[in-house]
Formats: structure tokens, C-alpha cells, sequence
């Protein structure tokens, strides 16, 4: 009898979770990420509220190849442009070597998270982060303050892609030093 009752609780919960999975069709990427053009400084333009941001002001990334990974350098200043800055440390690591655009990146052992690089301009000026679950969602731009053109490409990007683009947030660089 107790293992009906085990069995029958584990099958509730598993129609349970499966029924609270959204479904999303098949994230694409772009087809391919050079990543010497890649590497360098992104400023963090407009992205989706995330919990480990709260309170960021200036925020940018910094990468650089390493042998076997992508160093990550997250940097902000919290609470105000003029806060105290706070800086976390990662490895992003390919996960699909033909396209470079499939990344899982670690700043906490052993928890790896997706960066997929959805949108990328021709010339390098901006791109678009996600992963499939929508939950994520960052623009990126080697400047501080992207051309509206150019943002509106990004955002259009992601709605494309199913992004609930009205979630996003533009992160400020004004008097950032």
C-alpha cells in the first residue's frame, strides 16, 4: 500500500510540474559568434529585472579568452552611479563550437546557466542574450549609450523570438564614471 501511495504521489507531482512548464518553440541563435571580435567590454543597455542586479547602476561585462573558457568580469555600482562597485567573476564555457553562440557560464561551482547569443549586429555595436526559457534577457552595446536604431533592432530581435519584451528595463550610464 505505501509504495501505491509513493508511486501515485510521484506520478501528481510530475502531471503537476509538467503542467506548469510554459512551452516555448526552439530558441535560434545567430549562426555564428567570432569570438576574438567578441571579447571586450558590454555595456548592460536594458535587460530583464534579475534578483542578482537588483540596485546595479553602470552596468557592464568584460571578457576575455582564456585557454579552455571565456573569462567573465560582471561589474556595477550599486545603489547609485556614484555607489560602491560591486564586481562578480566568472567562466563562460562553448557549448556548441560550430556557431561560438551557445555559451554556459559559472560564477558559482558547479551551477552553470545558459547565454545564448541571439541577436548580433553585423559589426559588432550590439548584441542579444537569452536562453530558451525566456526568463533572461539582456541587450548589450560596446557603448555606454546605444543608438535608439539600434536598440530597436535589438528589442525587435528578441520579440521575434518570443521575449516578452515589455518586461525589459533600460539600465542608465548617465554620469557613470
Amino acid at each position: 500500500m505505501k509504495q501505491i501511495v509513493q508511486l501515485m504521489t510521484f506520478t501528481i507531482f510530475i502531471a503537476l510540474a509538467w503542467s506548469c512548464k510554459t512551452s516555448h518553440p526552439p530558441l535560434e541563435t545567430v549562426e555564428y559568434v567570432d569570438l576574438d571580435r567578441y571579447t571586450g567590454t558590454w555595456y548592460d543597455v536594458a535587460s530583464f529585472p534579475q534578483r542578482f542586479q537588483k540596485g546595479c547602476h553602470c552596468t557592464s561585462a568584460t571578457y576575455g579568452k582564456e585557454d579552455g573558457y571565456i573569462s567573465v568580469v560582471n561589474m556595477c555600482h550599486k545603489d547609485s552611479v556614484d555607489g560602491k562597485q560591486s564586481t562578480a567573476n566568472g567562466k563562460a564555457f562553448v557549448t556548441n563550437e560550430e556557431t561560438n553562440a551557445k555559451l554556459k557560464v559559472q560564477f558559482f561551482w558547479p551551477f552553470r546557466g545558459n547565454y545564448w547569443v541571439i541577436g548580433l549586429d553585423d559589426d559588432y555595436r550590439y548584441a542579444v542574450v537569452g536562453e530558451p526559457s525566456r526568463s533572461y534577457l539582456w541587450i548589450l552595446s560596446r557603448t555606454p549609450d546605444i543608438p535608439a536604431k539600434l536598440y530597436d533592432e535589438a528589442v525587435e530581435i528578441a520579440r521575434s523570438k518570443g521575449f516578452p519584451v515589455e518586461k525589459l528595463e533600460r539600465v542608465t550610464h548617465k554620469n557613470c564614471n
